[in-house]
């Protein structure tokens, strides 16, 4: 374990375990996934006991708690801790989720903390996201268009056109779906995935959108759109409470309805 200033009644045990919460009564025991690419040394568990009665809700509290006052060396991404920016991802008790919305009182027992599962670590809970990135630029995530805007006007929307974009606009871009989907940890060189498919989706149900005929050429693919085999997992994950499962469906559909 690399050095770091403890408080002072804390403890390290067999050099896995550091105790700060010594005499508390609400203590919890927090297993946190390390792993740092420039030692050499191999991936192992560090685990941390704190006072909960002196730590935020939220499990990103309790890491922000251990990196501040117990392990600097502890490392994750987090940002807007509202549940947002999506920066916080990671597997908290063997299920995808937001950090910062995830309460450490519906965690039983220890607290176990990985990174996303199947993706290439950065270090400790930092998941290496250039590849889920390049997926998403690849979809070409932003209004294309023919025709020339209204002279001085905005393209213009009814609120029913807008409607079609709620439950697709809220994604978060946190990849928790992706990372939870089978069938894009064994094709993430070729399936597109949850997360990307229903952005794409999200310009396809777009009225303003005029590029529906190159978008979906592009997805018409055996790897790219078809390997989603609609287990779910997506939804259930989805902090957002969003449905990529059924963003894909849509876009299976569109792709059948044009050849007709």
């Amino acid at each position: 374990m690399a050095e770091f200033a403890l408080p002072k009644n804390s403890v390290i045990k067999g050099n896995r375990k550091v105790n700060a919460a010594d005499g508390a009564k609400n203590k919890r025991a927090f297993k946190i996934y390390r792993y740092d690419p420039d030692t050499g040394a191999n991936p192992r568990y560090d685990t941390y006991e704190l006072d909960l009665e002196e730590t935020g809700p939220m499990v990103l509290d309790a890491l922000i708690k251990i990196k501040n006052e117990v392990d600097s060396t502890l490392t994750f991404r987090r940002s807007c801790r509202e549940g947002i920016c999506g920066s916080c991802s990671m597997n908290i008790d063997g299920k995808n989720g937001l950090a910062c919305t995830t309460a450490i009182e519906d965690c039983k027992g220890e607290v176990k903390i990985t990174p996303l599962p199947h993706m290439d670590v950065i270090k400790d809970l930092v998941p290496d996201f250039t590849h889920f990135y390049a997926q998403y630029a690849s979809i070409k995530p932003w209004l294309q268009t023919v025709t020339p805007p209204p002279s001085g006007k905005e393209r213009l929307q009814s609120p029913e056109q807008r409607a079609e974009l709620d439950g697709l606009y809220e994604c978060i871009l946190c990849a928790c779906c992706s990372t939870s989907c089978p069938s894009y940890w064994w094709n993430s060189d070729k399936f597109l995935g949850p997360a990307i498919l229903l952005q794409a989706y999200r310009w396809l149900a777009d009225s303003r959108d005029e590029y529906t005929g190159e978008r979906l050429d592009e997805l018409e693919d055996p790897f790219r759109l078809y390997r989603c085999h609609t287990i779910m997992n997506c939804a259930n994950v989805c902090p957002k409470g969003l449905s990529p499962a059924r963003a894909i469906a849509e876009i299976k559909k569109m792709e059948v309805e044009r050849q007709l």
